[in-house]
């Protein structure tokens, strides 16, 4: 697997701020909505898979405030994990049994230990009897944290949410609701997989969205991914059918310089026309979502990052 995930999937900075959007269920889902200035008719649905860390941490909550306010975008945050509130800043080990088995986001505590404990340079004396626990302890959190959020769990409930938007009536007024998906990190990867619009995957859209004659039509427009995780390469690019935008770092551990340009390759040259990888020098992996604000360099990159999605998204929604 080309893009496994790497020592910055569960590492990075909790932003400061406070979200002005709401949280409420759809579709079965516990769901954060954004919403554009009031007054304002949505250009379209843009619905946000998140990175490890769930629909509950600050920064992905004050990502989706900021797309429906630049955007003018309605923005959908979904529980895509099934899981409680990770926003606990404490590492407690009792966390990872105290949830379901079928899906959770990572809590504040699992980064705090990675940052602390495993990656933090400590003396010759801790390095040798503190630290081979901590690493044990943060495999086995990242480990079981894999297992809960597989592929055949996460896959279906992604998936189906994105099934009854379509086909149910348009949550404002249009005739013609678009659609779009945003992932970072370990949503990236189920981001690229709709972006195959699979045969399989293909309804009919509600009548209340749409002014075509019936037919099946794909689960999103278009969407856009910043440094994904999990992505096999070639396989999972070549699949991609619908317009996909990439925002990856040439300094990204997920994935590798060779891989990522593969990549590029494969959408911009091969595919053609309605796909784009920009690859930003210095850029890590998280930089759009985790970043650290005394980086100068690294929230460029964010902000790039978030200016390239929010133009990717007017320019299909179009």
């Amino acid at each position: 697997m080309s893009g496994a995930p790497c020592i910055d999937c569960f590492t990075g900075t909790v932003h400061l701020g406070t979200p002005t959007g709401t949280a409420t269920t759809i579709h079965g889902l516990p769901v954060y909505v954004a919403k554009p200035p009031e007054g304002v008719t949505p250009k379209g649905l843009i619905v946000i898979i998140s990175d490890a860390f769930g629909w509950d941490i600050v920064n992905n909550r004050l990502l989706s405030d900021r797309y429906a306010e630049r955007g003018n975008f309605l923005v959908y945050l979904p529980d895509f994990m099934n899981g409680q509130s990770p926003c606990s800043h404490h590492f407690s080990p009792q966390l990872s049994h105290s949830r379901t088995l079928t899906g959770q986001p990572l809590p504040l505590g699992f980064k705090e230990l990675m940052e602390e404990k495993v990656k933090k340079p400590a003396s010759w004396f801790t390095t040798i009897f503190y630290k081979p626990f901590w690493i044990v302890q943060a495999i086995w959190i990242g480990i079981s944290w894999l297992f809960k959020n597989r592929s055949s769990i996460s896959k279906p409930r992604i998936f189906n949410f994105f099934k009854a938007i379509r086909t149910s009536p348009p949550p404002f007024t249009t005739k013609s609701l678009k659609i779009g998906a945003a992932g970072f990190c370990w949503g990236g990867y189920y981001t690229v997989l709709l972006a195959h619009d699979e045969p399989s995957s293909r309804v009919q859209r509600h009548e209340e969205q749409t002014t075509s004659a019936a037919a099946l039509e794909p689960l999103i427009d278009c969407a856009f991914t910043a440094h994904p995780s999990l992505i096999t390469m070639p396989k999972d690019i070549e699949g991609v059918n619908l317009p996909l935008s990439v925002a990856i770092g040439n300094e990204d551990m997920s994935m590798k310089g060779p891989q990522i340009l593969q990549m590029k390759e494969i959408l911009e040259v091969k595919k053609k026309g309605d796909h784009e990888v920009v690859i930003m020098p210095g850029a890590r992996h998280g930089f759009a979502v985790r970043v650290n604000p005394k980086d100068e360099w690294q929230m460029e990159c964010a902000e790039k990052a978030e200016v390239q999605a929010i133009n990717w998204f007017s320019k299909w929604f179009a």
